[in-house]
Order: C-alpha cells, then sequence, then structure tokens
C-alpha cells in the first residue's frame, strides 16, 4: 500500500505543490515604470500577415512606447512585405528589412534575429514574435523587471489565445511545462545555465549583454534558439528573469491542428535535450505523474484493483488541482481540468513524431526543412 501511494500519489502532489508555489512567486512586473534605455522593438516575419499589423499596432500604442521597430521579411510569400512596408509608411518609427536566401549552417529565425539586431544601436533589444500582442504596459512592465531583478534578459510565459479543440487540449500545458519541475526563483537566482526556462516569443536583452553572449550568430544552428541564447547569456555571467506573462501580452501560436502538429513537432525532442534517452525520461515522467493515477483508478473499478483506488485517487485530485490553479489564473479552457491525461497523451504522441523528424533530419516549419542538431552543428 505505502508503494501505491509513492507511485500514484505523491509524484501528483508533489507536482501540485511545486506549480502553486511557482505560481504564487513568479514575477510579474510593475506598471507605471520605463525600459531603462532606448529601445528597438525587433520583430521577425515569414508569412504573417494575419498576424503582423495587431502586433505592430500594440507596440507602438502602449504606455511605454518603443524608440523604434524593425521588421525583418523573411522571404514571405503572403503579401507580410507589402503590409509591413505600408505600416512603415503610416509611422517613421517602423522600419522593414527584407531577407535573401538563408545562409548555410543557419536556422531561420535566429538568422532574423541576427539581422535585426545588426541595424539598431538602443540599448533594450526586445524581439517579438509577429503573433504577440502587447497590452498597453507590456513593455512598462518588462523594463520594470529589468531594472527590479537587475536582470540582463527577460523573458515572459505569455497569456496564450486558444480557438479549436486542439489548441484548447494541448497549448494549455506549456504553463504546466514552464511551472511543474522547477522552482522558478532559480532562473534568476542561480547563473547555472542548466537552472533556465524561457520563452522567445517575447525576449528583451540588454545590448552590452547581447555582444558579450556572441548574439544570435552563437546560437545560429539552434531550433529552440530560445533556450539555446538564454543559456548563452547565462554562461556569460549574466542574469535572466523568466516572468509571468500574463499581464505583458498575449499570443495566438497555432491556428490549426496541423501547424500545431508541426510547431510541437519542430522544438519538443530538442527542447528536452534532443537524446533517446531525454526523451524517455520525460516521457516516463509525465505518464506516470499526469496519466498513471487515471489507469489505476480505471484500473480499481474495473479490474478490482482495490488497493490501488485511495492512492490513484489522490493522485487524479491532485492533478485536477493542479489543472484547476492553471484554469484559475491564467484563464485556461476549463474543460483541461477533465481531459488532462488526454491532453497529456497528445503530447506524449507529439513527442515521439518530433523524435522520428530529429531522427529523419527532416524538422520541418515555416516551408522550410532542417536536419537534426548533430548534422546542423557541423555545418
Amino acid at each position: 500500500m505505502i508503494a501505491a501511494y509513492l507511485l500514484l500519489a505523491a509524484p501528483a502532489l508533489a507536482v501540485f505543490l511545486m506549480v502553486a508555489f511557482n505560481v504564487w512567486k513568479w514575477p510579474r512586473g510593475c506598471t507605471g515604470r520605463q525600459m531603462p534605455g532606448s529601445v528597438s522593438v525587433l520583430i521577425p516575419v515569414r508569412n504573417e500577415v494575419h498576424n503582423l499589423e495587431a502586433c505592430l499596432r500594440a507596440a507602438l500604442g502602449g504606455s511605454s512606447a518603443p524608440d523604434e521597430i524593425l521588421v525583418y521579411d523573411d522571404g514571405s510569400t503572403d503579401g507580410t512585405g507589402a503590409l509591413a512596408a505600408r505600416l512603415a509608411a503610416e509611422d517613421p518609427r517602423v522600419r522593414v528589412l527584407h531577407g535573401g536566401a538563408l545562409p548555410k549552417g543557419w536556422v531561420g529565425k535566429p538568422h532574423a534575429c541576427h539581422q535585426l539586431a545588426e541595424h539598431v544601436t538602443a540599448e533594450v533589444l526586445v524581439f517579438l514574435d509577429a503573433d504577440v500582442t502587447l497590452l498597453p504596459t507590456g513593455l512598462a512592465r518588462v523594463g520594470s523587471l529589468l531594472a527590479d531583478y537587475r536582470a540582463d534578459a527577460v523573458s515572459a510565459g505569455l497569456r496564450q489565445r486558444v480557438g479549436g479543440w486542439a489548441e484548447r487540449l494541448v497549448i494549455p500545458l506549456l504553463h504546466l511545462t514552464y511551472l511543474a519541475w522547477l522552482p522558478l526563483p532559480l532562473v534568476w537566482r542561480s547563473r547555472d545555465p542548466r537552472l533556465l526556462i524561457a520563452n522567445g516569443q517575447l525576449l528583451a536583452v540588454r545590448r552590452d549583454v547581447y555582444q558579450r553572449a556572441g548574439g544570435w550568430a552563437a546560437v545560429r544552428a539552434e531550433v529552440v534558439d530560445d533556450m539555446a541564447f538564454c543559456r548563452q547569456v547565462k554562461r556569460v555571467g549574466g542574469r535572466v528573469v523568466f516572468a509571468d506573462g500574463f499581464r505583458i501580452a498575449s499570443c495566438r501560436m497555432y491556428r490549426n491542428r496541423a501547424e500545431l502538429w508541426q510547431g510541437f513537432s519542430k522544438n519538443l525532442y530538442e527542447g528536452i535535450g534532443g537524446t533517446p534517452v531525454a526523451l524517455l525520461g520525460v516521457m516516463g515522467l509525465y505518464a506516470g505523474v499526469f496519466v498513471a493515477p487515471y489507469v489505476a483508478v480505471a484500473g480499481a473499478i474495473l479490474a478490482g484493483w482495490s488497493m490501488l483506488l485511495k492512492p490513484a485517487l489522490l493522485g487524479v485530485a491532485a492533478n485536477v488541482g493542479l489543472r484547476l490553479v492553471l484554469a484559475a489564473r491564467f484563464r485556461q479552457p476549463a474543460e483541461g481540468m477533465l481531459l488532462h491525461p488526454l491532453a497529456v497523451l497528445a503530447l506524449l504522441g507529439i513527442a515521439v513524431n518530433s523524435w522520428l523528424w530529429s531522427r529523419r533530419g527532416s524538422i520541418r516549419w515555416r516551408g522550410r526543412s532542417y536536419a537534426a542538431r548533430p548534422a546542423r552543428l557541423a555545418r
């Protein structure tokens, strides 16, 4: 019986407590503040005609507006370039750069961000994905985090807007991943590059530290570029803060099942370490904490595993509790509390596909295909 509690209840309870602690300690930044110096907002775009205008207008209209916005059009074919040019004509703070062929050895987003950074001299660089909409006080909050935490780089877990059922099922697991496994204060209190969480949807960095870390050129071959770049910042002695971005900005990552499948498949395997051992370890952890208690309850009811019922129910209660905390705090879809094990199983399926993509050397995104990480690094 003790073993059943240790296997089915204790891990889920531990994760629940970790999530509750991190929700409490997650820094949010303050309003009414300014960035510590001049600011350039840098937006890499590739076929973002549906997102770019909202992104730009929100960045320009906040209480702490940037000194300039640069857009890098990375070979868009959907009219993004023309839209960017029209918006730039309306506001002199907006400039548009047009990209060419992707150089050998580079992944698309690091190259676009590198090109943007080469054309600015501001003291703070804010890299922003085109599907991100800043809130009016968003940049002010980022500025307060840079100042109050003496941070060199700030990224944030943003509010995620969702549409279809696949998004509603899987996207909320992002916040669970952020909050479940590491006490968040270790991210900024420790200089160890292994103690890190980052989200490249919004990433602010002081220019001097950006240069000292080698910029995006130092991580040119990385698909999970946000984590790789922030590790570089820590390696050169910088402090990285990972913030609660619910009041900073919102993001609609993917708009259908195919985009979600491809986007998560692109990042997941390399994001957890890019080795089969790491994949098996993470899959076992997620299955053990988030799926096994539900299976044990079903077994207790249907197959007579009566000794497992109480610890399994305690594990299920812990899972429902942590999803309730996330739903209440971050306005996640309420059905996540009931469909939690199905969401985790879907994520595990994506993890397997991500491994297959890497193994075959066919990591696909935005019309490009990338080799597995070892082959990219060797170029």
